[in-house]
């Protein structure tokens, strides 16, 4: 038997790596694919990348998808009843099963599994907890590739637009995550094993956008490099 399983996809490195093993894992079967955009950017929500190369990279994996539209200024109660109506769409199709890129944020793990069982599905989450060293590795080892889309200040706008390879390891300094998963970075996956062709793309300008603080006061300021779809 094999679980029918909707994933949430967020165009990046980690979703394309837990993407990769359970397409190869004969226990579940992919049948959906969900992405956050928002929509007065009509932007994937955080990684910035633009609905249009969003298509063409699921058009790639050749999976039926649909997309969670919020606007900037969406409440937690207005993300939530999204989801629930997305989520409504999902189980008519006898879906059971979700399944996130998350490695290691207790807090948004919890938070996922709390909302998924409330809507009564089962929650799969293929590369917790594993060492993000390791991973990274793994993703350049089977043939992935992504691009740095999003930095935090932290991480700075000099490693925008550069490619996840063992050039780009060697060069991250040691206090950061290779994966980000602290929210340093994030990355755009044009090409790898689940694509059935690379999705084609030029880099544009960088952009510094501020927002608020989510832990206390005044705002935090991230940088992003555009994509260009060609």
């Amino acid at each position: 038997m094999q679980y029918k399983t909707a994933f949430f996809w967020s165009s990046g490195k980690d979703s394309a790596l837990a993407l990769h093993y359970l397409l190869n894992d004969p226990a579940y079967k992919i049948e959906h694919l969900i992405t956050t955009i928002n929509k007065d950017l009509n932007r994937v929500t955080m990684h910035g990348t633009p609905i249009e190369l969003l298509k063409k990279q699921l058009d790639s994996i050749g999976l039926p998808y649909s997309f969670m539209k919020l606007s900037t200024s969406a409440t937690i109660d207005e993300y939530e009843a999204m989801m629930q109506s997305s989520m409504h769409m999902i189980s008519n199709k006898g879906i059971a099963h979700t399944a996130f890129g998350d490695i290691f944020l207790e807090d948004l793990r919890d938070y996922r599994i709390n909302q998924m069982n409330r809507l009564g599905f089962q929650p799969l989450f293929p590369i917790w907890k594993r060492d993000t060293k390791e991973l990274i590795h793994e993703f350049i080892n089977h043939g992935f590739k992504a691009v740095i889309v999003c930095v935090n200040e932290v991480m700075g706008p000099d490693f925008l637009g550069r490619e996840i390879d063992h050039s780009f390891l060697k060069d991250l300094p040691k206090d950061i995550d290779p994966c980000g998963e602290n929210g340093e970075f994030h990355t755009f996956c044009y090409d790898g094993p689940i694509f059935g062709k690379p999705i084609d793309f030029r880099l544009g300008e960088k952009v510094k956008r501020s927002y608020p603080n989510p832990e206390g006061d005044g705002e935090v300021d991230f940088w992003f490099i555009d994509l260009i779809t060609i």
